[in-house]
């Protein structure tokens, strides 16, 4: 196929994907929104008045830009995969295998729209919570950077997880037991700087925590980490991730037979 038609292509499964999950806006939207308010209500309660970060930083205003990131990160890597599995599970796969359509407009597809419903659900924590303890905005390219990449490093993880995973058990499995524990110990609560030098290396070996951290970094202009050596994890995390996927697409791993 002509490269044309594979952009078309591509941008067709993108509108696809996209409308998948805004035709349920409600639970894919609105309800992560709600559990990240929570978060702050319970946890900004509770420590506002008894935790400094970064020697004048309130600890809700710190709070907010982790559980946006947190929420950017999470529903990144919940849209691909469960679209995927969701497929694959009900059948309606084959449709997109009689295509002609090659692994890299699947990967565009697949990891544009998980990028779209991150930064949306990010972008609707931000809106609600900033209004309890505004963070700053002291450098915005780094928090888009951030955002963009932490996004798509997600979403690409997502459509790893769906092409490996042949069952909703399987793909929980690697949510709750790699994705979620590394987002909760990132730093997205608390600052990595904090912990006693043993768990402060041991953050430093999570990839999540350059993420949070650098995007931390757009709203303060502090950190625990530079932002540079953030952004060169990060993107090489993300550059690892992509090639593992392409070349699962490109095999067709698990999907075709």
């Amino acid at each position: 196929m002509s490269g044309a038609i594979q952009l078309k292509g591509a941008g067709t499964l993108f509108y696809k994907e996209v409308l998948r999950f805004w035709k349920v806006s409600f639970q894919t939207v609105a309800a992560p929104v709600l559990t990240a308010v929570l978060y702050l209500l319970v946890f900004g309660h509770v420590l506002e008045d008894h935790v400094k970060v970064y020697g004048t930083v309130g600890y809700t205003s710190f709070l907010i830009p982790g559980l946006v990131m947190m929420s950017v990160l999470q529903n990144a890597f919940a849209n691909s995969s469960s679209s995927l599995i969701q497929s694959k599970v009900t059948g309606n796969l084959v449709f997109l295998l009689v295509t002609p359509l090659s692994h890299w407009a699947w990967f565009v597809a697949y990891v544009g729209a998980a990028m779209v419903r991150g930064m949306m659900v990010g972008l609707g924590v931000m809106v609600v919570t900033v209004w309890f303890a505004p963070p700053g905005l002291s450098q915005p390219l780094w928090i888009l950077s951030f955002a963009l990449l932490g996004a798509a490093m997600m979403g690409t993880l997502g459509l790893i997880a769906g092409l490996w995973a042949e069952k909703f058990d399987q793909l929980a499995g690697f949510q709750n037991f790699i994705i979620m524990p590394m987002t909760f110990l990132s730093g997205v609560f608390y600052s990595v700087g904090s912990l006693p030098p043993f768990w402060q290396g041991v953050s430093h070996l999570n990839p999540f925590f350059y993420m949070i951290d650098g995007f931390r970094h757009g709203f303060f202009g502090v950190s625990d980490a530079s932002p540079w050596l953030s952004l060169g994890v990060v993107g090489g995390s993300f550059l690892l991730v992509a090639g593992i996927a392409l070349e699962l697409l490109r095999r067709g791993y698990k999907i075709r037979s």
